[in-house]
């Protein structure tokens, strides 16, 4: 498992020290968009709490915390204007999961058909 890294790229958004474009933000979360998009709409929804990954946001968050993160993610969708037509919530975890930053974030995507979810091996 990933150890968290308090200069993670996520971390120093959350202090200020690097600026988002923020798309919305309460008491436990911030929602911000991608700098590299993927997708049309593309937003990344990260709690508050230094957490590495779901499963470590799982097993230490509180409740409120972990309700927090789940209803910011759907007023995040609703916000972007694609959950009428359909989005994708997508978090990796560790490296076989493609995990770059050690802050658990939430990405959706959305603003046209997505395809697949994961491409296939040969």
């Amino acid at each position: 498992m990933m150890v968290y890294d308090d200069n993670n790229v996520f971390a120093r958004i959350l202090r200020g020290e690097i600026p988002c474009r923020k798309v919305y933000e309460d008491e436990h979360t911030l929602a911000f968009h991608d700098i590299n998009p993927q997708a049309p709409i593309h937003i990344l929804v990260i709690p508050k709490g230094a957490y590495v990954s779901m499963i470590d946001f799982t097993e230490r968050a509180s409740d409120v915390e972990i309700a927090a993160l789940f209803r910011s993610v759907t007023k995040v969708a609703e916000i972007a204007g694609v959950s009428a037509e359909g989005w994708r919530l997508l978090s990796n975890i560790g490296i076989n999961g493609g995990q770059e930053v050690p802050h658990l974030h939430i990405h959706i995507f959305g603003g046209r058909k997505l395809g697949p979810m994961i491409a296939k091996s040969a």
